[in-house]
This record gives structure tokens, C-alpha cells and sequence, in this order.
């Protein structure tokens, strides 16, 4: 009898460790869990070129992370163009459907290398696991990439109104989930989504380019060079 108390005991103890070192891990997409930023960019540089406006690969680095409202703001500020409020909603609707164009057919090979062990290995440790995304089609890609159903939270374009580096994003997701801003983790591609994740005082960690993603507090070039380990540090930090 006294054994199998303790046995309970120690049952209870773990338990109670594992809640107390559950962390919210916060996902974009864009970059991160998919390579959608490559059609976007290729919808992007349709537009600009419709317009006459000339857009390279660095200006849309700009853009990652940032609505699809500001990102035409931005384009048209390169053009030094001016349009109407029409023009501007017509242009954007067309951005939009030719990038929809581009991910209809994406399934789960379009998954980065290691995202998938990543979010299994966090799942089998009890964290909890949430999606900050700028993009207003999040659902639709997650169900084609079938990892809709890893996320305990979904907080998208159409969730929030204050685009990155506004930290409104994280901030509801980490709300949805029930986890506090410092025990929040954040996978971000773009220079707008670190400092959205700084600011709402959650560990930030880059992935790509060190170079450009320097304001992180870790970078990696992708999740394969992230381990395990690491990833248990962070659950325990």
C-alpha cells in the first residue's frame, strides 16, 4: 500500500512539473511552417509590374509579416503612385486571387524541413502550440498541409487589425491558449515578426538569415538545425 502510494505521489509530482514547465510556442506560416512567401512574392511582383512599379526580392522581404493592406501601401510608396480607395480594394482582391492561384494545389510536401518534428516533439512534451500569422488564408493552407489540426489556436489576418511589428497577433494567441507573454516562444521569418514578438516581451527566435533577422534572440536557418535539446531548454527556461 505504501509503495503504491508513493508511486501515485510521484505520478502527481510529474504531472504537476509538466503543467508548470508548459510554455506556448507561437508559429507564423508564411516562411516558417510553409514556403508560401515565394508565391507571394511572385503575386506581389505581378502587381508591381501591372503597375509599372519595379519590386525586387529585398523590398519584399519588407513585406513578410506585414498585412496584405500595408504591403500595397508600401508598393505603391516605391511607385510614388497615388489611386483611388476603389482602385486600391480592386488591386488588392486581384493580388489576392492570383496568390490563391499559386497555393491551390500545395499539399503536405510544401512543409519546411523538420516543421512536422517540431511541433510532434512539442506536442508529445504537453506545450501548447499556436499559429501568429499575418495571412488571412492560414486555414485554408494549414487543411491543404494537414497540420490544421496541431494548432490548439489559430490567430490570423482575420483576427487581428494592427499588423506586425504591432504585437497584437502574439499577444491573442498567447490569450487563446492561456499562457503568459514571458512563457511564450515565438518562430518568426521576418524582420517585422521579431520585433512583434520582442515587444510583447515573448523569446524570439528567427528562422532564415541571421544577418537580417539579428534583433532575434536566436536565429536558425531552418528547424533542422534545431534540436531536441534546444527545445527542451526552451521549455524549461
Amino acid at each position: 500500500m505504501i509503495l503504491a502510494g508513493l508511486v501515485t505521489l510521484r505520478v502527481r509530482i510529474k504531472k504537476k512539473l509538466i503543467f508548470m514547465n508548459s510554455k506556448g510556442f507561437i508559429f507564423d506560416l508564411d516562411g516558417v511552417i510553409v514556403d508560401t512567401a515565394k508565391y507571394h512574392y511572385l503575386a506581389w511582383k505581378n502587381l508591381a509590374n501591372d503597375l509599372n512599379i519595379p519590386f525586387t526580392e529585398a523590398q519584399n522581404e519588407e513585406l513578410k509579416g506585414v498585412s496584405r493592406v500595408e504591403s500595397l501601401r508600401k508598393i505603391l510608396d516605391w511607385g510614388r503612385l497615388s489611386i483611388s480607395e476603389a482602385d486600391f480594394d480592386s488591386i488588392m482582391d486581384g493580388k489576392n486571387n492570383k496568390y490563391l492561384s499559386y497555393i491551390a494545389n500545395m499539399n503536405k510536401e510544401e512543409i519546411l524541413p523538420d516543421v512536422k518534428r517540431t511541433l510532434d516533439f512539442l506536442i508529445s512534451k504537453e506545450q501548447k502550440i499556436a499559429l501568429g500569422s499575418a495571412s488571412k488564408n492560414a486555414r485554408p493552407i494549414l487543411e491543404k498541409v494537414s497540420l490544421i489540426d496541431l494548432f490548439e489556436a489559430i490567430v490570423d489576418g482575420n483576427n487581428v487589425t494592427k499588423a506586425k511589428p504591432n504585437p497584437e497577433v502574439f499577444i491573442k494567441a498567447a490569450a487563446e491558449i492561456e499562457v503568459s507573454s514571458k512563457d511564450c516562444i515565438v518562430f518568426e521569418d521576418s524582420i517585422a515578426g521579431i520585433q512583434a514578438a520582442n515587444s510583447a516581451g515573448m523569446i524570439s527566435i528567427g528562422i532564415g538569415d541571421k544577418e537580417i533577422l539579428f534583433e532575434a534572440d536566436y536565429v536558425f536557418k531552418d528547424f533542422t538545425e534545431m534540436s531536441n535539446e534546444f527545445l527542451i531548454e526552451l521549455i524549461n527556461k
